[in-house]
């Protein structure tokens, strides 16, 4: 009777484990609306990429392929769920949620997609298309074709032509926060040129920068920064990508 007891807490203890343990999987995996845009940089198949901030008007000409059902339900780069037919966009650097206007130039048709994905990776490919953005520019029989793509609005808004030309040139572009990363920190202020030099070259795209501090007893320190990154998050992505264990996150 006693092992007959024992051994139904213990299954007991079991089934609740399990329930815990499927409870915590699908609070993990459930998708909440509203989940900020990233421009992270991140590393696909050994190369980085660096998500770039865009100006209303702004176009890019290229190869426009477009992905379905082998996708559809599965989660986006930005935490959505794909939707085959919902009018979307993979870009491999335009911000997340930027407004497209997407123009196949073989035929002149054009449709109006959101970016919410990362892609396409391979040579050539601007942006992959929804299955229903795709199908109103002929996509689903071409399977590409080239295309001139031509930013909107942001924030899944579109800004009409008249209204963007009256706006202020800093409205109309997503501006950059200024986070970045430090690479070295110098009581010589020509060891500080060094490595300025150094990472600019290494760096061309970015800002390498020299800022002056004294400690506490008014000596000075000439730290060197590699500036112009969107987010924490990006810098740090930066730092572990190209490989910098001793460099650390800053803000200007």
């Amino acid at each position: 009777m006693r092992y007959i007891l024992k051994t139904a807490v213990s299954l007991i203890c079991i089934a609740a484990l399990l329930l815990m343990i499927g409870g915590c999987a699908a609070k993990k995996h459930k998708y909440k609306k509203g989940t900020p845009a990233t421009m992270r940089t991140y590393c696909v198949m050994g190369k980085t990429y660096k998500p770039t901030y865009v100006s209303i008007g702004q176009r890019m000409n290229g190869v426009s392929s477009w992905y379905g059902p082998d996708f559809h339900g599965k989660s986006t780069s930005n935490g959505e769920r794909y939707d085959m037919y919902a009018r979307t966009a993979a870009h491999k650097t335009w911000p997340m949620d930027t407004m497209v206007k997407v123009t196949n130039l073989q035929n002149s048709k054009s449709t109006t997609v959101r970016i919410n994905d990362r892609g396409p990776f391979v040579s050539g490919r601007i942006i992959d298309c929804s299955y229903t953005a795709g199908k109103e520019i002929g996509l689903d029989r071409m399977g590409i074709a080239s295309v001139q793509i031509e930013v909107l609005g942001f924030s899944g808004q579109i800004v009409e032509a008249s209204v963007a030309k009256a706006m202020p040139v800093s409205q109309r572009q997503i501006k950059l926060t200024n986070f970045g990363v430090q690479v070295g920190a110098f009581r010589l202020a020509e060891g500080a040129r060094i490595y300025q030099r150094k990472y600019a070259g290494l760096y061309p795209n970015r800002k390498t920068i020299i800022r002056q501090i004294h400690d506490e007893e008014g000596y000075p320190l000439n730290r060197v920064w590699i500036m112009g990154f969107g987010s924490e998050e990006e810098a740090r992505d930066f730092k572990i990508c190209q490989d910098l264990p001793g460099a650390f996150i800053v803000r200007e």
